[in-house]
Order: C-alpha cells, then structure tokens, then sequence
C-alpha cells in the first residue's frame, strides 16, 4: 500500500514522506521509494485513485528536497493535502507506532504566555490543557502523540490571523507593549501580550497632503505604427491627522502608541469631503487607470482631463491651495513644476559676401539664454505628432506645450515651460522642414538668403530682435512682391492686361530680390509678352549691362522672333539656331536677347558659357524635367543675374519634374534629389501626404506665380470637354485579348525578374501595343487587317463625328499621338474630299498649315501631339478632338490651349475618344488622379494619391468586360 509518513520540519512546519507500506507476519514494513514517478506512470495495483490524486498534488510541488526529505506542507493546499493523506488510513508518524487516524475536533484558544527571560511566546490552549504540536496549516491541526490522533483545531479567530499567530516567533520582553497596540489596531477581539489603556480622540481635524508626480515612458501608438513617448500625471490625495496619514472612504480609526497607551484616532469624514470638493472643482475626478506616476501608498489617485488643465491646476491652484494650509509634495519628474519664460529673442548671423544666414530663435528663463532649435528638433524627433501641422492647427493660440530645456542633460535638474501654441505654430512656419534634416546640430539653423520670406511667421511676435535688418526686409519685400508697382516700359507696343501687369511687377520685384522663380501662367495667357515687357524695363532702366538668354523648343523660335518683333521692336534679337550660327558666337554681346533651343545648347555650351548673361530664360521649362538630360545639365552649367522659367506645367507626370526645375532655379532649395524623394515624393506621391504636400506647396509659393484662364480671362467663352465613348470592332477585341494575354505574361516575367521600377520601359511598350490596337489595327506590326477599317472601330466612330461636326460648320483640330494613326486619317479626309491641314515633326515650315487653317483654307487640322501641343495660336478652331489619350493630361490640356486662348470668341468643345473598358480607359482614370497631384501642389488644392503600383498594372492589363482572364 501507499503510505504517508507525517514529518515535523524545523520551526513551525510539517511535510509529507510518500512510503511504501507491506503487511507481514511482524505487522507493517516501509520501504523507501525513490521517486513518485514509479506509482504514476505504471502505477502498481495496490496504488488507488484517490493515492493517484495526491501522489499528483504532491509531484506538481517540483520541489528539490525530493520524497525522502519529505514535501512541506503550507497553506490552504496543505491543509487540503494532509486531510486526504488521513483519509486514506495510510498516514504514520514513526515506524514504530500505529497508524494515524483523524481525531475529533478540539476547540481552543490562543495565549500568550510570559517565559522565564520575559519574553512572550503564543501557545493554543484546548480548555486548560496546552495542545502540544499545531500544524500551521489551513485550517489548524493539532498533533497528539499520545493518542495517534490528527484533527481540526477549532477556534474564533480569522483563519488567516490564526494561522499568523501560530507562525509567530517568542516577542522579546521591550516589544510586548508595541505588539499589543498593533494587534489592537487590528481587531479588539485578538489577544495581545499585555493590556494598554485605551484613549479615543473624537476632534483631530485634517491637513489635506497632496501628492503631485508625472511618469515618462513610451508606448505604441495604432495611429502612428510607432513607439512614442508618452506623459502621465497623477495626484494623490491623503489626509493627516497629527502625523498619521489616511486615504479613502473608510471610517477604521487611525491608531497610534503614546508610552503605554492606545490612541484611537477617529476620522473626519465631512471635513475630508469638503478638502476633496475642493480638487473636484478644479476638475479633478478619481483616476481609472492604473498609473507608476506614483505608488498606491501615496493616497487616492486623481487625474484631470488634459495637459491644459494641469497647467491651470499648477499655475492657479497650487498656490492657492497653499495659502489655504494644504500640504503639497511635489515630486521632482512632476512635469508641471514650471519655471516662467522671461522673454523671447531671434539673433540673425549674417555673413558678408555669402547667399546664407545663421537662424537662431530662444528663450530666457531665470536670466539664461536656451536656443530653441535643439530643444524642439528633439521633440519633433522623439514625438513628431505633437508639431505636426494638423496638430498645430487643432491648438488654439492659448493652449501650451511642455518641454524640459535640460532634457539633453540627464544629470541634470528638469527645467520646465510651458510655451503658448501662439508662439510654437510661428516657429514652426519658420522652421517647418527642421525635422526633415537629421544632420541639424547647435543652436542655430543655417538657411539660405531666400529663405528670407519664413521670417515673416515670426516678425510680428513681440521678439528681441538681434542684427538681420536687412534680411527682414527682405522677407517683407518677398512677402510683398506681388503688390511692388512698376510701370511698363514706354516702348511696349500692347496694353498689359491686369494680371500681365502683376506678373510684370512680380518679375522686377525678384529681380530686385536677386531670385528667379517660375511663371506658371496657363498656355495662352501671355508668358512670352510678359517676359518681354521684363526685360525691355531692364533695357529702359540702364540695367541691361549683357544680353538675355532664352532657351526653348525649337517650334517656339519663330514664335518668339514674332512677338518680339510685335511687341518690343527696340529690343535687338538674335535667333541663334541653323548651321551659320557659328558666325554669331563672337557678337552674342552686341544683342538685347539671344533665342537658342535646348537641342543646341549642350552643342554650343563652350561659347555660351563664356558669354555672362543678365537673363536666363527657360520657355516650356518641363523640357529640362529630367535632371540627367544633356539640355538639363549644359543649361545649369551657365551664369546669369537672374533665372526665369516659364510653364504651364512645371509638373507633368511626378514631383521630380519640379525638383528638377528648382535644381536649375535655385540649387539646393529643395535639397538633393535623394533628400526630396525621402520627404516629398514618397509621402506624397504613394501615401497621399496632405501636409507633405502643404509643406512643399509653402516652399515654392514664393517662388511661383501661377494664373489659371478661369481665374484672369474671364472674357474668355466656355470650354466643354466630353468623352466620346467608343466600342472596339469584332477584329480589334479579338487582337486586343490577344496581344493583353502576349504582353501580360511579358510584363509580369520582368517584373518578376527586376522589379516595376526597373520594368518601365517593357510596361510602356506592352501598353504602347494595346493603345494602337484601340487606335486602328493597321498600327500593329504583323496583324493583318481583314476588310475595311474605316466602318468599325474608333476611326469609323471618328469619321461620322466629322461628318456632324462639319455639317455643323465647325473648324476641328484633330490630334493624335501616332502619326502613323494621322496618316491613315489623312487617306480617309482625302477620300470624302474634306479639306485639312497637317502638322508633324517632319513639317519644315510650320507656318504655312497654320495660317492655311486660321485663313479657313481647311476645315479640319491634324496635329500630332508632339509637334503641336505648344507654340500655336489656332483660334479659328471651335472643336478639338483628341484620338487617343495620353498619360499626362497637363500635355492634352496644352494641345486643346492651341484652340483654347486669348482671342477666342467662340465656345470651345473637346472631344476625348475612349475605348470602353480598354486600356484607354484606365489612362483616363490615371489621368485623374495626375491632374490632382498637379493641382494640390501648383494651385492649392488637395493632394490625391498617385502612384503606378501593382494594383495600377493589374488594372492596365484586365481583360476586356466580357473576356475572361489570363
């Protein structure tokens, strides 16, 4: 059998043996076992559930001593263990005697017993008789030798004090008078050493004591998707009463021990309502969380709602809960132990003869000095959610912002302040992209001399202003340069229209400023006359010391050479382009403006290089929209006074155009070009990052002067643009599904092997195969095209419109970007004998089809996009057509200002023809959501999300409605 062998620790504590038990003819012999795990795993068949259920409780102890020390009994489970180790009938003490049984209960008492030394030891007593061996488990049991017994021990008492006191060591003599006031503190009921005399104190008033403390950690943030660093800050609330502290609701008397006597302290329980009403009113509700700010033993946690109200509480409670006697302990992280901000001062370094400046903007606390820029890049740095411009925005001037000023220094003693949002939203404007430069270190920011404008945020706080006058003003002047007032110059032949005036005077004030900047004017609205009228006030003021450059398509030179010709004849102009323009190259000083193309200048660098040039133009400046380009590079290498560019579309497909043009403008303004793709392409164009999008927005605004013919022509007739929807030919669907599933296949092969970012140029020309099935299956090499296509399909759709339209009387400018496409149109006109016109690369005298078209020697005027979205004045049309569409809509906008203009007395429709549910269409989606990056940035709107992801090149390469998929 299994037996169970009751073992007396040293000190107050049992254990059990696990024995195993057999019968012979002497009686019972015990034999040792080894480990539980022989009766558990292959139990024995004298082993019985019930020994299975304890040799378990037993095993689940893990305990080191192993079953021949025994395993300690303590506790509840102990007291459980013990009663079915008795149960069994199988529990023994010592080899020699009988078996345990379970004895009746016996009721008792504790004492107190005084011993020979002095000292007192506790001893439970059944009536007269002392119990001999108590086993300190719950509930007690008592041993008897004499009798082989094992029971309760019944008493009074809490089981748990019970249990405590049999634990109890002897109490030396001097302790037996503070022992017996504690254990009267605890319970009148409990038996004490000795008795004291007890005193009740029914009128102690209490001291509030206010405990104020804050806690630092860091926690991740589901808005942000990061670890931020966090504040909490609690108040704890206690009362005191002569020294003894209490907290909470309960009316237990506080007690305390004076000589040999007990004082029983009760509490005030109205008094301590009204201190507490007294945090209530400042906003103070009991805390739901739990907080480390400070320990539970501190008093009753309290919080307030938000950072405002603890900066209230601490600046106009504190002190007056102070007059009114209140106790306060103000832990040294509580972070609003303030210190008050003296003044604020900006100290402006200029350096002589360099295009840059030291920005430096602080604070003075107790007479010290303490920059700014450090304390909040590290904020912005630690918690840039706090400076975000949405966050900013949200705070009301009134609000604050807490930072420590020896936050860097960690040995040091925190120096808060609360700074007022006022203040940190001009500071911010004036240092927004501070966190974008992870390399900024001391106490000042370098910016450049056109930067001069950000110190306008701050030019009106009542600030300490230290050197920088001149820079100020400068700021002030290109805050202000759209409202400088100049007269145009006596030999302009053209009355300037209003906003012609402005960008006149917008010109000479950033030429008075020694900046460039960008003409953004829609197509149409005058750049080119503008521009003149700048630099023939250059030439009327004596200012034109070297003549101007102006680079542009080599479409634009005749254009140019016109205008000028019209508008400033005093103005002496050089088109520099043709094979004897070599001849020129020594005389480019004797002329007011040199024309050039950005096909010639890389050729002719050397030569205009050596020329100093008063004004760099850029007409159409998107041509120099890669950075890498031999025009983009050769035209950065020249020197001028002033650079200008002019365009309609600064940006066409990506913000590395206008980065590009920036580079040019004013090096280093945006940064280099990995820089401006970590902080403005990636946020914008892929995540569409409003206030990234906002931020550029503001950096260039001072830069850019942008007009939209909505906004400044408004003589101007309607302009009414449609989709024409077309349905693909039997023929075409057939050949589109099957060049979709050829080029498909393709294109993810190379993405496969090299990523989309290098895959560009494959997607291009799959997607350029699937446009010329939509256009006309004669396009695509190696497709035969079965009967007539000039009844089905998109030139079919294409060739009734006509009929209508010119029916109708209307002169329709028809463009398409293949002109191949043109050609097959052409054979069509020629058919039906309808007079056009025809403008291509290969057209030599662009002249000749425009004025045919504009004298009404033709009807219909076909264009390829590329030969003619600029530089042409068409207004005689009244319809524009575009056959196919292109990724970027500003380059279709640009076509249909050909029609669209100043001079245009007619209503002006616009006809897109799409290929429903083609590839047509998802360019028309695209196209969209181009145009909003274009507008968020150029004219103030709101950025959309752009990107050519995965999701786009699925969607360029669906299978037609109907058609099932790869």
């Amino acid at each position: 059998m299994v037996c169970y062998q009751l073992r007396l620790t040293e000190g107050p504590g049992c254990a059990l043996r696990v024995r195993k038990g057999t019968r012979d003819e002497n009686g019972m012999r015990f034999s040792r076992v080894q480990s539980l795990y022989e009766f558990l795993y292959e139990p024995p068949r004298f082993v019985q559930e019930e020994d299975i259920r304890i040799l378990r409780l037993l095993a689940a102890q893990n305990l080191p001593s192993g079953p021949e020390r025994g395993y300690p009994l303590k506790g509840q489970e102990g007291g459980e263990l013990l009663q079915r180790a008795l149960d069994t009938g199988h529990m023994l003490y010592d080899e020699g005697m009988p078996l345990l049984r379970e004895g009746a209960a016996r009721a008792a008492e504790f004492r107190w017993v005084r011993q020979d030394d002095g000292s007192y030891s506790g001893r439970w007593y059944h009536g007269d008789e002392p119990l001999r061996c108590v086993l300190p488990l719950l509930p007690l049991y008592y041993f008897d030798f004499v009798t082989s017994e094992v029971g309760k021990v019944g008493h009074t008492l809490d089981a748990h004090i019970a249990l405590q006191l049999t634990l109890a060591p002897d109490v030396p003599e001097h302790l037996i008078v503070p022992l017996s006031h504690k254990l009267n503190a605890l319970n009148h009921q409990l038996p004490t050493p000795t008795t004291l005399d007890q005193q009740f104190v029914d009128d102690l008033q209490p001291t509030a004591h206010l405990t104020l403390g804050s806690l630092e950690f860091s926690a991740y943030t589901p808005k942000t998707g990061r670890m931020q660093r966090q504040m909490q800050h609690r108040a704890a609330l206690s009362f005191d009463y002569d020294g003894l502290r209490a907290s909470g609701n309960d009316d237990k008397p506080l007690t305390r021990l004076v000589g040999s006597t007990s004082q029983r302290i009760r509490r005030q329980p109205q008094a301590e309502q009204a201190l507490r009403k007294l945090l209530r009113d400042y906003g103070f509700k009991p805390a739901t969380r739990q907080s480390k700010a400070l320990p539970d033993s501190a008093g009753e946690m309290l919080q307030l709602p938000d950072d405002e109200a603890w900066l209230r509480f601490a600046r106009e409670g504190l002190p007056r809960l102070r007059e009114a006697g209140w106790a306060l302990d103000v832990h040294r992280d509580f972070a609003f132990n303030l210190h008050e901000v003296d003044d604020w001062y900006a100290t402006i370094d200029e350096a002589p003869g360099h295009e840059w400046f030291d920005l430096e903007l602080g604070i003075v606390v107790d007479g010290q000095r303490h920059s700014l820029l450090p304390i909040v890049l590290q904020l912005l740095r630690s918690s840039p959610e706090l400076l975000r411009p949405s966050e900013l925005a949200r705070r009301s001037d009134d609000e604050h912002l807490l930072i420590d000023l020896n936050r860097a220094r960690h040995d040091s003693q925190p120096l808060r302040v609360a700074l007022p949002y006022g203040r940190i939203k001009a500071v911010m404007g004036t240092l927004g992209e501070l966190y974008l430069h992870e390399d900024a270190v001391g106490p000042s920011l370098r910016l450049e001399r056109t930067d001069a404008a950000r110190l306008n945020e701050i030019d009106h706080l009542p600030l300490q202003w230290e050197g920088g006058a001149q820079l100020r003003d400068l700021g002030r002047r290109l805050r202000d340069a759209r409202d400088l007032q100049v007269e145009p110059p006596t030999g302009l032949n053209a009355t300037l229209r209003p906003y012609q005036q402005q960008g006149l005077n917008w010109l000479q004030a950033l030429r008075e400023m020694g900046t460039g900047g960008i003409l953004g004017d829609d197509m149409g609205l005058g750049k080119t006359l503008q521009t003149l009228a700048h630099l023939l006030l250059e030439k009327e003021a004596g200012r034109l010391a070297h003549p101007a450059l102006a680079v542009m398509p080599t479409s634009l030179v005749p254009n140019w050479l016109d205008e000028a010709r019209r508008f400033a004849p005093d103005l002496r102009v050089l088109a520099l382009h043709g094979p004897g323009r070599n001849k020129h190259f020594a005389m480019l000083g004797d002329y007011d403006l040199v024309l050039t193309t950005y096909a010639l200048v890389p050729r002719d660098l050397e030569h205009l290089k050596a020329q100093p040039w008063h004004l760099l133009v850029l007409d159409e400046a998107q041509n120099i929209k890669s950075s890498t380009s031999k025009a983009a590079q050769a035209v950065r290498e020249l020197q001028a006074t002033q650079r200008l560019c002019l365009s309609g579309t600064p940006m066409e497909n990506n913000l590395g155009e206008l980065w590009s043009i920036f580079h040019f403008l004013m090096p280093g303004w945006l940064g280099d070009s990995k820089r401006f793709t970590q902080d403005y392409r990636t946020p914008i164009e892929r995540h569409g990052d409003a206030e990234r999008m906002a931020h550029l927005a503001s950096r260039i605004r001072p830069f850019l002067l942008r007009r939209t013919k909505e906004q400044v022509a408004t003589e101007l007739p309607a302009k009414t643009e449609m989709v024409h929807w077309v349905e693909l030919s039997d023929a075409q669907r057939d050949t589109y599904e099957a060049v979709r599933v050829a080029m498909d296949k393709k294109v993810r092969d190379e993405i496969a092997r090299n990523g989309a970012a290098r895959s560009q140029i494959v997607i291009l020309d799959a997607l350029l195969k699937l446009r010329q099935v939509c256009c006309d299956l004669r396009l695509v090499k190696g497709t035969e095209s079965k009967g007539s296509s000039a009844d089905k399909g998109k030139l079919g759709s294409l060739l009734e419109m006509l009929e209508e339209l010119l029916s109708e009387g209307r002169r329709i400018l028809l463009f398409s970007q293949f002109t191949s496409m043109l050609a097959l149109i052409e054979f069509e006109l020629e058919k039906r004998g309808i007079r056009y016109s025809l403008l291509t690369g290969d057209t030599r005298d662009r002249r000749a089809p425009v004025q045919q078209f504009q004298n009404g020697e033709s009807e219909v005027f076909l264009i390829s996009l590329k030969a003619g979205g600029t530089g042409l004045n068409l207004t005689a049309a009244d319809t524009v057509i575009h056959y196919d569409p292109w990724w970027n809509p500003a380059s279709e906008n640009q076509a249909t200002d050909r029609a669209y203009r100043i001079g245009q007395d007619k209503p002006v429709f616009v006809f897109k023809l799409i290929t429903r549910g083609t590839v047509e269409e998802k360019i028309q989606q695209l196209q969209q959501e181009k145009a909003a990056l274009a507008a968020g940035l150029l004219d103030g709107g709101q950025a959309g999300q752009w990107r050519l992801g995965d999701e786009e090149i699925d969607a360029l390469f669906a299978p037609l409605p109907g058609k099932r998929g790869r």
